[in-house]
Formats: structure tokens, sequence, C-alpha cells
């Protein structure tokens, strides 16, 4: 039976993407985005509330993401969720959740005229950071 495994989302960027390559040379860029929610509790007072996410990118996106994100820029990121577990050096085991993008869009309003049509910037209103 086949299954869906897709994520969208939104936001704003919390690191400087990371890239690195693997053992047959395919580049792996990676960096961390920040979406917000705000909601009124019961009794009336305002919060906010700040979900952060692993992205991970190969190949051609990989290096797109490296040349042209940086922190604090906004972007939407599709893909899907992997967990991925490993054993630490201090012997526990460790388990990450992460969107494997397929689609990275960068949203800021000023974006280099030089981006590829698949990363072409579209307009959207900007939010404070949340961090």
């Amino acid at each position: 039976m086949a299954g869906l495994n897709k994520v969208m989302i939104i936001g704003n960027v919390g690191t400087d993407p990371e890239m690195r390559f693997t053992p047959n040379g395919n580049p792996v860029t990676s960096f961390r985005i920040a979406t917000g929610r705000s909601y009124t509790t019961p009794e009336g007072e305002r919060k906010q509330e700040t979900e952060w996410f692993d992205v991970v990118t190969w190949n051609r996106l990989a290096e797109t993401c490296n040349q042209f994100l940086a922190k604090g820029r906004r972007a939407y990121v599709e893909g899907r969720l992997r967990t991925r577990s490993w054993d630490g050096q201090d012997g526990q085991k460790h388990t990450r959740l992460e969107i494997i993008a397929n689609q990275v869009i960068f949203l800021d309003k000023t974006t280099p005229a030089s981006l590829p049509e698949e990363a072409a910037a579209a307009d959207s209103d900007s939010e404070d950071l949340p961090f």
C-alpha cells in the first residue's frame, strides 16, 4: 500500500547553511528554519510559539541553498520527513527528525537577479523573526 509523506513550511532561516560532500562527491546542505504561530490563551493572553526544523538539501538544490540562503532569510520548504538515528561518541542513541527538501523557494522581497528560475523569489509580507 502506498503512503504519503509530504511537508510544507514557510519560515525564517535560523542558521547559515552548511554544505559538505558525500564520499561520492554529492553536495549536501543543511540549515535550520523556524516557523511561528500566535495564539490567545483561554485567559486572553497572546502567546507566540516557535517550532524549529532541520532541513537537508541535495545536489543542485544544495548548491543553490548554500549560495543564496543565509540566517534571517525567509523561505518556503517542501519535502518529506525522515527520522535519522545514530550512536554518539558518548555511547548514547540520538534521533533527529529532518525535512529532506525537494523544493526551496526564497521569499525575500529583495532577491538577487541571478537566482535560477526554480528558486525565484515570491513577494511576501515580512514578519518579525521569531528568534
